[in-house]
């Protein structure tokens, strides 16, 4: 099952940090030993899963051939330990096939979402030196692929010093890619091992020298082939967390087409489109990965990071509005992870409270058990028991001033601040004590905007909208203005603070017809009617 298959490379990729702490033995060149359990087993071709890409190599053997493009597209989407398998099952069909071996050594390295286990490297090692020792049988440009790849492994693979590695590997990739520019795959895998020296978090300045190198690398690639799927999705993650997301909505219109099967190049649109406000075209991208995660069960499809589509889901679909997909998505999430962090905070955006209640399963993380606590006192205070509210609040509270545990990219102890002063200023709110309320709207904000960037964010619903709700109601429209205008420079188009917006201009006894109609059009598929931007 390939699906379980991704689920357990999920886990290696979390676990990876502490695997490749220890360094590897010196390798056999001649025997690595079995391959681990997790790649062993044959992987079948699944036509119905992939798209065109087509790159011929030295074999006569057809099969060979068909396993070695799926492998190549399984590397483009990501789904790195299916490429292995793919890449084996090519030369097991033609043991002559150097490039074959070739694929096999590319797909244990380092990508982008991870580094190369130690357990690992001595299959990446082996690997090359088979390719290595059947370069007479390749093409002039298979052998000069090969020999790119060699400085990337060595016989004693150490984690903590494999920027060496890397660093000479993206020189030898940028010695390929001069001497075949026309060649589009070595162009982007020398793109992929520029991307390799970056950190993988944060926000990047497209104009700092770097950068401004991979996007020339990867925009060379998509001036002559602007569906090319490697460069597309690599441009995607170099350009979202920059000023400019929007430098990658062009290639990125066709990117989810190009692999039907894979899930995550399904996905992957929806970093551009959730940057620039597309919406409804990230709910559109991540269901469509969802159906391939669910159709990797019968074989036509790859799933990839199924918690990760599920998670942009609830995301976008909380901000279009579309809240039966929002909170169903959340509902997956949480069977899938036995996490209900994000079935309760949906729940929360759309004000579901009596199904909140239903939600017992809270978590021993510190984020999630506080989200559920945080969650559980909102709707009671929603329901009219101020007093629970206070209860959960309290542990809430006693949670983020304990915590030093992280959740994805971002400290427990800022997100749970981010929750508590929204819960405490709400408690205010309901006790008409709003004027005393807007300090912790205004901190609530501080926390959210202290952020480090991740995609998506990890609380689906800005704090600016409960800021923003609470000034309106105490009749602040101008700085209500500001504060959904400065939302919706974050968060373009997204409805609740558009609606939010008309109503702070409505204040003021004045409308702009450019903001009503983005709110009609933003607004076009909400399932839920709503008055204000927060619940």
């Amino acid at each position: 099952m390939i699906r379980n298959r991704a689920g357990l490379a999920l886990v290696l990729v979390s676990c990876w940090a502490t695997t490749a702490l220890a360094q590897t033995p010196a390798v056999n060149a001649t025997d690595p030993g079995p391959v681990p359990k997790y790649v062993a087993e044959p992987i079948a071709l699944m036509p119905a899963a992939l798209g065109p890409f087509h790159r011929p190599i030295s074999s006569k053997v057809p099969e060979a051939q068909q396993f070695f493009d799926q492998g190549f597209q399984m590397m483009y989407a990501f789904a790195r330990l299916d490429a292995v398998r793919s890449f084996r099952e090519a030369w097991k069909r033609d043991p002559s096939c150097a490039i074959c071996y070739w694929g096999e050594a590319w797909a244990w390295g380092s990508y982008l979402n991870g580094p190369m286990p130690a357990e690992q490297s001595p299959f990446a090692y082996y690997a090359l030196q088979k390719a290595i020792s059947l370069k007479a049988q390749a093409s002039p440009i298979e052998r000069d692929f090969i020999d790119a790849l060699s400085p990337r492994y060595v016989p004693n693979f150490d984690p903590k010093t494999r920027r060496v590695q890397d660093e000479a590997y993206a020189e030898s990739m940028r010695k390929l890619a001069e001497k075949h520019p026309n060649d589009l795959d070595a162009v982007t895998l020398y793109g992929d091992a520029l991307f390799l020296l970056e950190p993988r978090r944060g926000r990047r300045d497209v104009n700092a020298p770097n950068i401004k190198r991979l996007h020339g690398v990867l925009e060379s690639v998509l001036a002559k082939d602007n569906k090319h799927t490697g460069a597309c999705h690599l441009y995607v993650h170099a350009t979202e967390s920059t000023q400019r997301p929007s430098l990658a909505e062009a290639c990125a219109e066709y990117l989810g087409d190009s692999i039907p099967g894979a899930s995550h190049i399904q996905h992957m649109p929806s970093h551009t489109w959730n940057e620039v406000g597309r919406w409804s075209d990230s709910v559109r991208s991540n269901l469509e990965a969802w159906h391939s995660d669910l159709k990797a069960d019968y074989g036509e499809g790859f799933a990839i990071y199924p918690e990760h589509n599920l998670h942009m889901l609830l995301y976008a679909a909380s901000m279009d509005g579309q809240g039966a997909i929002a909170v169903q998505a959340g509902r997956d999430y949480a069977k899938r992870t036995s996490d209900p962090v994000y079935h309760v905070l949906t729940l929360i955006r759309f004000g579901r409270f009596d199904e909140v209640l239903a939600v017992t399963n809270k978590q021993e993380r510190h984020f999630p058990q506080g989200a559920w606590e945080f969650a559980q006192g909102y709707a009671r205070l929603k329901l009219g028991e101020p007093d629970y509210a206070r209860l959960h609040l309290d542990r809430v509270k006693k949670l983020e001033s304990t915590t030093s545990q992280d959740f994805r990219s971002n400290p427990a102890k800022r997100l749970l601040g981010v929750l508590t002063n929204l819960l405490e200023g709400e408690m205010l709110v309901a006790n008409k004590q709003t004027e005393a309320a807007i300090p912790f709207f205004e901190k609530a904000v501080q926390l959210d905007d202290e952020l480090e960037y991740d995609e998506p964010e990890p609380i689906p619903f800005p704090a600016r909208h409960w800021l923003g709700a609470a000034l309106i109601e105490l009749k602040r429209f101008a700085e209500a203005e500001k504060v959904y205008r400065d939302d919706l420079d974050q968060h373009p188009h997204n409805g609740w603070s558009l609606l939010g917006l008309k109503q702070a201009l409505a204040g003021q006894g004045t409308k702009d017809a450019a903001v009503d109609a983005d709110f009609e059009k933003s607004w076009a598929r909400a399932d839920h009617w709503v008055r204000s931007s927060r619940f």
